[in-house]
């Protein structure tokens, strides 16, 4: 092994951060860094797990607990006989936090003293060909389900020449697809001066980054899409036509309780235009099931966003409330029942995914391989199995089958 072991738990920010340190770690083969997820008690019963799992495997190495999860709690991971320092969201980018001398227990900042964040050094590969670059962080909303805010802090921008200048590095060292990720992206510039929006960072990027393939977002929130970056959804193709929801639920009133910006109908709408104008965009959305006070009525309502919506990649879980949210101090739904309706969700999902992807069969896609097994995602981010094309280049392909959940084409 050369360099550390780094275990993520989460978002594709963390996964992002977590190659970051990589390079700040250096070649420090006892070193294990666990970069936590707090968005649900799970998630955080799962880094504990893997922290016990990680000494009992290598019982000589330094471990460091990392992320939202050590930022919220950092106390009762320091309190871990495994643990040898924990790390808060505002420490883990520093060139210092992972040097052998740290001394051990906690490091963490006031997060919500952060005013800025380091892109340069945020950055995240999937295989050789996508890299995730950071352009904001943080969150300024209040879900009442959310823990986030506490753990990332307050929204904060990446400055859009620092963003400009990393693209075109990637670009360089021949990735051909970047994906803009954050907290919260679509809430990028207020902070900054003049107060750009993510649309305008977008355009300067296609602008000065030419030589770029292939842009995406990660997820955001469909009420911030102003009419700037409509018109770049639907009408860039260097835009991949693909985006995923933070709708969290199709009911009114759940919706509401959720603290949520925008309503059941706004929802369908956005989706509507953005298909109406660019027919192929693919849409994936987040929905929890069994939030508390959720009644089979509004659960039936959140199951029919799927069909409205065409949901065709749906991120899609069960409620756990969250110790510290007002949503944990409401009346709760009964897990065994959000589990059947986070299921019934699922089912409805991938009967959409079954027909959209078989409507693809015939077609002709332009896929970027990511894997020398020739896997790699169209344009709609539909998985694709490709016989011939080398990793990292985007090769014309015609859809000859659907195998389960991935495509199989052939070169043209």
């Amino acid at each position: 092994m050369s360099g550390p072991e780094i275990i993520t738990f989460g978002c594709r920010l963390n996964a992002a951060e977590s190659e970051a340190m990589r390079v700040l770690a250096g070649r420090q083969d006892d070193l294990v860094i666990v970069n936590s997820c707090a968005v649900t008690n799970e998630a955080v019963r799962q880094t504990r797990q893997a922290i016990r799992k990680a000494k009992r495997t290598r019982p000589e190495a330094r471990i460091i607990v990392t992320g939202c999860a050590a930022q919220i709690e950092p106390q009762s991971f320091a309190e871990m006989p495994e643990v040898s320092l924990v790390l808060g969201n505002g420490d883990k980018l520093s060139a210092n936090s992972f040097l052998p001398e740290q001394p051990e227990g906690a490091r963490v900042s006031d997060i919500m003293a952060v005013r800025e964040t380091a892109p340069h050094l945020v950055t995240g590969f999937a295989e050789r060909s996508r890299a995730f670059v950071e352009v904001q962080n943080g969150c300024d909303h209040r879900c009442t389900f959310c823990i986030i805010p506490y753990g990332r802090g307050n929204s904060r921008s990446v400055p859009a020449g620092l963003v400009v200048e990393r693209v075109k590095a990637l670009v360089d060292q021949g990735f051909a697809e970047v994906v803009l990720t954050g907290v919260d992206v679509t809430s990028y510039g207020p902070d900054l001066p003049g107060s750009p929006s993510l649309g305008l960072l977008i355009e300067r990027i296609l602008r000065h980054v030419p030589a770029l393939p292939r842009l995406r977002l990660s997820s955001l929130d469909s009420i911030e899409i102003d009419e700037r970056l409509f018109d770049i959804i639907t009408g860039e193709p260097r835009f991949m036509p693909h985006l995923h929801m933070s709708f969290q639920a199709g009911d009114d009133m759940i919706l509401k309780r959720m603290k949520r910006r925008h309503n059941r109908g706004q929802a369908v709408e956005i989706v509507g235009r953005l298909k109406e104008k660019r027919p192929e965009i693919a849409i994936g959305a987040d929905l929890i099931a069994g939030f508390p006070t959720e009644t089979e009525e509004m659960a039936e309502n959140s199951l029919r966003l799927v069909e409205e919506c065409d949901i065709v990649m749906g991120h899609i879980f069960p409620f756990s409330p969250r110790k510290g949210t007002p949503a944990a101090r409401m009346p709760q739904v009964a897990p065994t029942v959000a589990k059947q309706r986070a299921q019934r969700l699922r089912q409805a999902s991938a009967s959409r995914r079954a027909v959209w992807l078989e409507r693809l069969r015939g077609t002709r896609q332009k896929v970027l391989v990511e894997r020398d097994s020739g896997f790699g995602h169209a344009e709609n981010f539909a998985p694709v199995r490709v016989v011939g094309g080398s990793v990292g280049t985007i090769v014309p392909v015609r859809v000859t089958g659907v195998d389960g959940d991935t495509l199989i084409g052939e070169t043209d």
